[in-house]
């Protein structure tokens, strides 16, 4: 059963997000907050497996919801769920360590899709975003990418020294930057927000 935390300011969305919730099978709500700090006690009293936010809230923001549950709970991963659909509130919801972002418009298919992905321990990006990823530049240089490209087809840092012919060390280095540069918090993090962005 994935237990999961709808944290929304305005009542009637809450309600509705909770009901339709409550029809789908292996999905159980176990809480509701209406404001940043309350979703924050409430995570910590109540430890879902998604913390289903809204990014516009009072007390603290969605954002730095998520960026402190991925710092103290990483076992509770955040899914965005808001109106806001600028690129700019998606880099800085994925920097915060957020496991998805989604629209209200999504359908409700959509949504519960998005909660079993997130809590599986996958990443979601609403479809209708993608594009505004994919148009910034990488941060990675050439061979941050194609470490990474080789680390996502399952090579080990071993492995891809001897086939591109470096050090143990700058594997490992190559690694590492591509995970500060993409504000990841692990390697596997770091590929699936590079292929999120199609930068591998």
């Amino acid at each position: 059963m994935i237990k999961v935390l709808v944290v929304e300011d305005h009542a009637v969305v809450r309600a509705g997000l909770t009901a339709l919730l409550a029809r789908e099978i292996g999905i159980q709500v176990v809480g509701e907050a209406a404001d940043g700090r309350d979703a924050l006690d409430e995570a910590r009293r109540l430890c879902p497996d998604v913390a289903l936010l809204d990014i516009d809230l009072p007390g603290a923001d969605g954002i730095t919801v998520a960026g402190e549950l991925a710092e103290r709970m990483p076992d509770c991963r955040s899914l965005m769920l808001t109106a806001l659909d600028r690129p700019g509130h998606l880099e800085r919801v994925l920097a915060a360590g957020a496991a998805g972002f989604l629209l209200k418009t999504a359908a409700p298919a959509e949504l519960s899709d998005a909660i079993r992905r997130v809590a599986g321990g996958g990443r979601v990006i609403d479809p209708r975003m993608r594009d505004a990823l994919r148009s910034r530049p990488s941060p990675l240089t050439d061979g941050e990418a194609e470490t990474l490209r080789l680390t996502a087809s399952g090579a080990h840092a071993r492995e891809i020294a001897a086939d591109l012919f470096l050090s143990l060390g700058t594997v490992r280095n190559r690694l590492s930057s591509a995970v500060g540069k993409l504000h990841a918090r692990t390697l596997v993090d770091a590929v699936r927000i590079a292929e999120d962005h199609g930068w591998l």
